[in-house]
């Protein structure tokens, strides 16, 4: 395809094809929030709510609506509608009276089941409390998603009353939260002009250099030692290679803001390093786990194909071509555009379903659950139609 073809594609999937999908299925008009366990035609499969997707749809659908390239389009005010209606769900039954943190798994009326040692349920309803701020211009919603954010990285640097999961024995440390740091304060900054965004960013960026780049080995890793080693077990050798990609684009677009060349040489290395770590020479496809010195990995569904990493994959190969103007970008981008439409892509109900095996055939029908939402897979049709916009519009 070319350019503007790639882009009416990408705008005709999710205007055409995802949103209607979600708004028809997963609003529950009912109980409130948004219902994500649905088979491949919709059908609700369990009616529990994830927390992360309470936030997560509500950020897209407010993003939408200030979005100014999209100020024309009927579904405008559905969209903030819904927003609201998700943000009403959040702020009545997401947080726990007892210490202010987020849940993460409810029953369908909202009844609390389950809350996880991290706070990225608080890093999603942050950025969706912040567009609905910048949407409504209610300052209750820009103290919400101030105070979500203050939690999330209050949580991260040290973590107050929560069991640990681990001993001291062997600690560790994420790629996880420097790269959600990055891409939340990037949204704060533009919804509700967070004061500390480009100090957060900074301080996220600066250690996944340090910690989490391996140039010796051209690797990204996952999980670190707190000194920045290699932890040579299971856990410390397993590698994600579409969560690294996930954070060269969230450090790519840091680059573009500000006009950084040696940031942006660091996203497009972090990509490059972990595209050919990650693709399934045999298939085609990113694999989930891989590990760092190619022995065995101990995950059962380590080779199989995820939707997520792909969706990462294709934006920050589009991103990386939009500024640098390689070609091998968009050869990239193409291989996995191509391989994860023929493959992931639902064609008689739209969407995208979630698992594959390796092969790329179906492993589930499913198009939602508790981690599978409206959120990666719209995202990343967003972002590539407007990148591709911006490049046509020049």
């Amino acid at each position: 395809m070319e350019l503007s073809q790639l882009r009416d594609f990408y705008y005709d999937k999710l205007f055409n094809e995802c949103l209607p999908f979600w708004l028809r299925h997963a609003v529950d008009k009912e109980f409130g929030g948004f219902v994500t366990a649905l088979d491949r035609d919709g059908t609700m499969v369990d009616s529990d709510k994830n927390v992360w997707q309470q936030g997560r749809f509500t950020w897209l659908l407010a993003e939408l609506f200030n979005d100014p390239r999209l100020s024309d389009h009927p579904q405008r005010e559905l969209w903030l509608e819904t927003a609201i209606h998700g943000a009403d769900f959040i702020q009545k039954f997401c947080f726990d009276e007892s210490d202010g943190r987020m849940w993460f798994h409810l029953d369908r009326s909202g009844r609390p089941i389950r809350k996880r040692r991290y706070a990225f349920s608080e890093s999603f309803a942050a950025i969706a409390f912040g567009e609905l701020a910048l949407a409504s211009e209610d300052l209750s919603y820009k103290s919400l998603a101030t105070r979500c954010f203050e939690q999330f990285l209050g949580h991260n640097r040290l973590p107050q009353g929560v069991q640990p999961k681990f001993t001291d024995l062997r600690p560790t440390l994420s790629l996880g939260c420097p790269m959600i740091s990055i891409v939340t304060a990037q949204q704060l900054r533009h919804s509700i002009g967070l004061e500390n965004a480009e100090s957060v960013i900074d301080e996220s960026i600066a250690t996944i250099e340090k910690l989490f780049l391996k140039p010796d080995i051209e690797c990204v890793m996952e999980t670190v030692g707190t000194d920045g080693a290699i932890i040579d077990h299971f856990d410390g050798r397993t590698l994600n290679p579409g969560h690294a990609i996930e954070a060269a684009w969230f450090i790519m677009l840091e680059a573009r803001h500000r006009s950084d060349s040696r940031m942006m040489s660091l996203g497009c290395k972090m990509l490059d390093w972990m595209f050919k770590r990650g693709w399934d020479q045999t298939h085609g496809g990113i694999l989930y786990f891989v590990d760092v010195y190619g022995r065995p990995v101990q995950e059962y569904w380590h080779d199989m194909k995820f939707w997520w990493p792909h969706n990462e994959a294709i934006i920050a190969s589009l991103l990386a071509f939009s500024v640098t103007r390689n070609d091998r970008y968009m050869t990239m981008h193409r291989q996995i555009h191509d391989w994860a439409f023929q493959h992931f892509a639902d064609q008689e109900h739209g969407e995208w379903f979630g698992y594959l095996h390796r092969d790329g055939t179906v492993s589930s029908s499913l198009k939602g659950n508790m981690w599978k939402g409206p959120f990666h897979y719209p995202r990343m049709l967003l972002t590539c139609w407007r990148i591709l916009s911006d490049i046509l519009d020049c």
